[in-house]
């Protein structure tokens, strides 16, 4: 399935007790849990506020952490 790129952009996200919300530049919310990406889940929240949102996806650079919004959109929990 080809997905445009443009509209995943991610613009910002959020994180509850357990999930992470991404907000795309199309205004669409994406919602997993946060129990997929296990170094998040156990991460501060400090270090968790250190991100990077880059056209594709989001990078945590102190975690090496990086996900993908078309990966999220699939479901697909971190490797």
């Amino acid at each position: 399935m080809e997905i445009d790129v443009g509209d995943i952009r991610p613009v910002s996200l959020a994180f509850t007790a357990d999930e992470l919300v991404v907000t795309l530049a199309d205004g669409r919310r994406i919602a997993t849990p946060l129990a997929w990406y296990p170094r998040l889940r156990n991460a501060s929240a400090a270090t968790r506020g250190k991100f990077e949102l880059m056209p594709m996806g989001i990078h945590w650079p102190d975690l090496g952490e990086d996900l993908g919004i078309a990966g999220m959109l699939r479901g697909r929990p971190s490797a």
